[in-house]
């Protein structure tokens, strides 16, 4: 090739050849060490924490969208709004996993009291939780977070965000579901498709009730500025002296702050072709707990929803007694109860509650650090490889026998829910 050996006088070779040829070799080891940084960056490049930025409706689009049935004739697709506070990244990315599904969307937010690389950490986290996530692009973690106020109207506008996203990016799921870090499943989501494919999607579950009590001058009349609506990084509230009267245009209803919300319900709040969710946007912005009104008051005042509300909001709880304002914390001696009542989701947990690996291995068939497995899932499970890093037909769901258990409490609030003109009261 010419690069052997050099003819003539002192027969010298390559290298050390004439001074051209000796420029050419410095010249092409020069070129093969900026060769070997270049890719070295990359490599380094490629293996950095995703952006946290919103991708749009194109970009969104899942990859395998051809193989994903959503709407009418097919099992229900749910979007999922996952919320924690600073220091709860780990919790959420351990939710995700336990309520994942291709079918589904989720939107994972962490309130504003959490740094940005903990935000990072957790959207580099889900990126490598299971390839799924990639191929499906049906997790976003948000990266303008709103203020973690604990009380205010801030976790009601993150919420409200939280479902425009989920209405932008996939607008074909069926139920909306609030999940906050202090959370855990019951049941697989093979189970809760299952179960939701036989449930009319008209119907909310809402925990609601009129009978404000005692509680109507703290909960209805007080007034509060939420400080987080308008100074980045404040989580404090200023209180009124006055008190506003109760309101006589609309009636007020109070419950528990986590629901699951039909579509058309969630675009009425969303595009509010009526008037009515504005008001009570308006009204609530200043009441110290809106999460536990504002959605509760808008279905029951809305002639085309309040007759298809039903009063739970699917979760198992256990309360001290007398109870208190926030249920108590489960442990192992609620385990038992827990199962037994056949609810999809039980709160509260504390993190790295052994509770929670007893349900893992118990209920949901979950191991290692990978999701619940379900039909989905046709890899190998062995100890060193993850069932659900391959699949099939994700249109396919199979109930396990927590499913006959979630059947019968849904019959059951269903049967209890008294629809008609008896929806929406006390």
């Amino acid at each position: 090739m010419g690069m052997g050996v050099r003819g003539g006088g002192g027969g010298a070779s390559g290298i050390g050849g004439g001074g051209g040829e000796r420029w050419r070799w410095i010249l092409f080891f020069a070129m093969v060490s900026v060769f070997f940084l270049l890719s070295l960056l990359l490599l380094l490049f490629s293996s950095s924490p995703p952006r946290l930025r919103l991708p749009g409706p194109a970009a969104a689009a899942p990859s395998l969208a051809d193989d994903l049935r959503c709407g009418h004739g097919a099992p229900p697709c749910l979007a999922y709004l996952l919320v924690g506070a600073r220091g709860d990244g780990a919790r959420l990315l351990r939710l995700l996993l336990a309520v994942y599904h291709p079918r589904n969307r989720y939107v994972l937010h962490l309130s504003a009291d959490a740094s940005d690389s903990e935000r990072r950490d957790l959207a580099a986290w889900v990126a490598a939780a299971t390839p799924a996530v990639g191929a499906f692009r049906n997790v976003a973690v948000v990266g303008a977070p709103t203020a973690g106020t604990p009380v205010g109207s801030s976790s009601l506008a993150g919420t409200l965000r939280a479902a425009a996203v989920l209405l932008r990016l996939h607008p074909d799921w069926d139920w909306f579901i609030t999940l906050n870090a202090a959370d855990y499943p019951v049941v697989t989501q093979d189970d809760l498709i299952y179960v939701l494919s036989n449930v009319s999607r008209q119907f909310n579950f809402v925990d609601h009730t009129s009978d404000i009590g005692q509680k109507e001058s703290e909960k209805v009349q007080s007034m509060i500025v939420d400080a987080g609506i308008y100074l980045a990084g404040r989580t404090n509230f200023f209180r009124a002296s006055e008190k506003r009267p109760t309101p006589d245009a609309f009636k007020f209803f109070t419950g528990s702050p986590w629901v699951i919300l039909n579509r058309q319900f969630i675009e009425y709040c969303i595009l509010g072709w009526e008037n009515l969710p504005r008001i009570l946007l308006m009204y609530f912005n200043n009441i110290m707990l809106p999460q536990e009104g504002y959605f509760h008051s808008v279905i029951c005042n809305s002639l085309e929803f309040r007759n298809f509300t039903v009063n739970n909001d699917l979760r198992y709880k256990a309360w001290d007694n007398p109870p208190q304002t926030e249920p108590v914390f489960l442990d192992m001696t609620h385990y038992d109860k827990m199962v037994d009542s056949g609810a999809p989701f039980a709160r509260r947990f504390r993190e790295n509650e052994s509770l929670l690996d007893k349900i893992d291995g118990n209920v949901l068939g979950r191991w290692g650090h990978g999701p619940v497995p379900g039909a989905w899932c046709s890899g190998r499970k062995s100890w060193f490889s993850d069932p659900c890093s391959q699949w099939s037909d994700v249109n396919i769901v199979r109930p396990g026998p927590q499913g006959i258990k979630l059947r019968q409490y849904i019959n059951r609030a269903l049967e209890e829910g008294e629809f008609g003109s008896k929806s929406c009261r006390s």
